[in-house]
């Protein structure tokens, strides 16, 4: 979802730059902000006691992100942090709840948003359930071809670790999945990149 820039300015918004792997919030934090993306990226992901993680959600250029807790006066579910470099809006929950009255055009546009990411949580609970690895990997790769506008192979902008955190699995039968989607022709790895 993205609102209007001017909009958020003149609401008291504010752009911070956060650097790579800088922490926006962490996981148990109360929610108080509605945080959008002007540009570079963010990663939602959970972690254990053993450092091993599982990445929630990515967020990019005009995305915003961390927004359901703000309805129900509840904690941010996951840790975000700055995939690389970028520049956030940053805005208090009243005032955000505020141009949501405000605006009914956006909270219509909002709730569209919020409806189609339960939609794709469910589907990827799904996929987790689903105990082969290669139907998970392929189901994560099909999921960011469907922003592609193109139907040839391009490049994953993902390693094979950031792989393993969205998918649940270990990072060596990732390296062994790729390995047979190379032998069947489904993907190409070209000087250690993957295309798909």
């Amino acid at each position: 979802m993205q609102i209007d820039l001017d909009i958020l300015f003149t609401w008291g918004a504010i752009a911070k730059v956060y650097k790579k792997n800088e922490t926006v919030f962490f996981e148990d934090e109360m929610a108080n902000f509605y945080y959008q993306i002007i540009e570079g990226s963010v990663k939602m992901f959970n972690s254990n006691d053993e450092g091993k993680e599982f990445t929630q959600g990515y967020f990019s250029n005009g995305q915003s992100f961390g927004e359901p807790p703000l309805f129900i006066d509840e904690t941010y579910p996951a840790t975000a942090l700055a995939f690389q470099e970028s520049k956030i809006i940053k805005l208090s929950k009243d005032k955000f709840l505020k141009i949501m009255d405000e605006y009914p055009q956006i909270q219509k546009k909002f709730l569209k948003t919020l409806a189609s990411r339960i939609h794709s949580k469910a589907n990827t609970a799904k996929d987790i359930i689903n105990q082969k690895p290669e139907f998970r990997v392929l189901s994560f790769l099909n999921s960011i071809k469907k922003t592609s506008e193109t139907n040839q192979k391009e490049l994953v902008p993902f390693t094979r670790q950031e792989i393993a955190n969205f998918t649940g699995l270990r990072v060596e039968t990732v390296i062994r999945v790729f390995s047979k989607l190379k032998t069947c022709k489904k993907v190409d790895i070209i000087k250690h990149k993957i295309y798909y």
